[in-house]
């Protein structure tokens, strides 16, 4: 298994990209099939759907389905289908969690991760694009990706503005979801990005791993700061440049980002998902002044 793995790491199968260039719109699900996992997996496709038949109870429709003749002739001409004897099932965001628990492998546990997270990322993409793609008459979506014109779509919706945001509620649970929306609030920073939060620990870290290159970062906290010296010097070698000031006249978390930016944080970010608690964007430059000085 660790051959396998080490195979498809050179080969960037596990990239979120590559993954989401496998994921297929059938029935107004989005799902890969079976042979995909199974090959993310490193198993035989056939012991993948041996798996789910001795498991039948666990896989409704919502987490895996056969294709139909009908639909197996539609999609053909956009996959790598070698020859079978029998339709190919497919799976959902829902399936491959399922499955994972069932191959019981800490291997499957980690491309599943990969495989959920593409998935994630893929929805995002639609809703966010959903009125664009509704202006596109006569193609699927599908069809668009492997007409080889997929690329050129979305470079032309890099350029459209993304809806602002401003108000953001998030649910027990939401973990990834909450997660997500902090990683992009970062990844949107040029030159500076302000944390205040009491209770910080390497949690920050990994989500500042995702900040540009050479954006400066400071984390205003308080005793309760659970990062060390270490910590932070090992960050700034491969993440420069990240410094600590402690100050205890703060109570609320925030993010301000490149002094223009402000968002409030309804909860710590190590405790992102954890509860119910809302992100809001605050059009406040007195505040981010007062916090630079």
């Amino acid at each position: 298994m660790i051959i396998i793995e080490k195979i498809l790491e050179k080969n960037g199968l596990y990239s979120t990209e590559k993954i989401k260039s496998l994921i297929y719109n059938i029935r107004g699900k989005q799902v890969i099939f079976d042979y995909d996992v199974a090959k993310l997996y490193g198993y035989e496709t056939k012991r993948i759907n041996e798996n789910v038949k001795r498991n039948k109870d666990r896989f409704s429709e919502k987490f895996c389905f056969q294709l139909t003749c009908e639909e197996f002739e539609e999609v053909k001409p956009y996959c790598v289908i070698k020859n079978r004897k029998y339709l190919p099932h497919v799976f959902t965001e829902q399936g491959i969690a399922m499955l994972s628990t069932i191959l019981k492998s800490d291997f499957v546990v980690s491309v599943s991760i990969n495989i959920i997270e593409a998935f994630v990322e893929m929805r995002k993409f639609i809703f966010s694009n959903n009125q664009l793609f509704n202006k596109v008459t006569n193609l699927e979506y599908k069809l668009l990706e492997y007409d080889k014109k997929f690329e050129e779509i979305f470079s032309k919706l890099k350029d459209y503005d993304e809806e602002e945001f401003f108000h953001k509620v998030f649910y027990n649970g939401q973990i990834y979801d909450a997660y997500s929306l902090i990683v992009d609030i970062i990844e949107n920073a040029q030159n500076k990005i302000i944390i205040i939060d009491n209770y910080i620990d390497k949690t920050i870290l990994k989500i500042l791993t995702k900040k540009k290159a050479n954006v400066k970062v400071t984390l205003i906290t308080s005793n309760n700061c659970k990062l060390t010296k270490s910590d932070i010097n090992k960050f700034n070698t491969q993440y420069p440049s990240l410094k600590i000031n402690i100050n205890k006249k703060f109570h609320d978390r925030f993010i301000i980002i490149d002094d223009k930016n402000l968002y409030h944080c309804g909860a710590s970010l190590k405790d992102l998902g954890k509860k119910c608690f809302a992100i809001n964007k605050i059009n406040d430059n007195t505040f981010i002044e007062k916090v630079n000085k």
